[in-house]
């Protein structure tokens, strides 16, 4: 991934905290018929191994867990919040008009070694873990053990589960840092009447020079 100094972002917590609050990614593989990906729900597991480790399913009639290579490493790109910055925004365009439009966005690229299995109880762990995960606040939350067990047995027959061992993290917030305190100030009040996305991206950015501290 491209990153320019003024957006990179190397801190593992702060990463990791992109990653819990993104939670879809996209898988990609290479194989011999090239490159392969699928967009699934990903787990991290923050303190497997230095950087940390990703669990997840795909279909086991997708064919991307046959043919990715065993050799080369796979990618999993995380696409946070992301908004339009018009020129508008910006004090410069009223002093100069030397402006034009970008877009404002985080996103994690982690890469690493992909395994592929389909164990029974290490799918169920994985299947759990993300309902778990994302019933957080619902009430009552639904559960796995909600479901008959010969049902889940059968849904879980059709799946098979991957963990990637992050061996490299690579982290971009584009979040204006490389215009004045005028022109940023400015997309901030821009962003903040917008809809969902622009009021991340609004809030990101108030937060952008001491992100808040991130727990495991």
């Amino acid at each position: 991934m491209y990153i320019p100094a003024h957006f990179r972002e190397d801190r593992t917590e702060v990463l990791h905290q992109a990653i819990r609050q993104t939670g879809l990614a996209t898988l990609v593989t290479l194989g011999a018929d090239g490159l392969e990906a699928s967009h699934v729900p990903l787990l991290l597991d923050p303190e497997s191994g230095p950087q940390g480790a990703l669990r997840g399913h795909i279909a086991r009639a997708n064919p991307q867990w046959r043919r990715a290579s065993a050799n080369m490493p796979a990618l999993a790109i995380f696409l946070g919040p992301g908004a339009y910055i018009s020129p508008s925004a910006y004090a410069t365009k009223r002093a100069t008009g030397r402006v034009v439009p970008t877009w404002n966005y985080v996103a994690v690229h982690a890469y690493g070694t992909i395994e592929f299995f389909d164990d029974a109880e290490r799918l169920r762990a994985i299947v759990t873990d993300l309902t778990e995960r994302h019933e957080i606040g619902r009430e009552p939350p639904w559960m796995v053990s909600d479901a008959p067990a010969d049902y889940i047995a059968g849904m879980l027959r059709g799946i098979v589960g991957f963990r990637l061992a992050i061996t490299r993290l690579e982290g971009k917030r584009k979040l204006s840092q490389n215009r004045s305190a005028d022109d940023q100030a400015g997309v901030v009040r821009m962003l903040g009447s917008g809809g969902e996305n622009e009021q991340a991206i609004a809030h990101l950015m108030r937060s952008a020079v001491d992100p808040p501290e991130t727990s495991s």
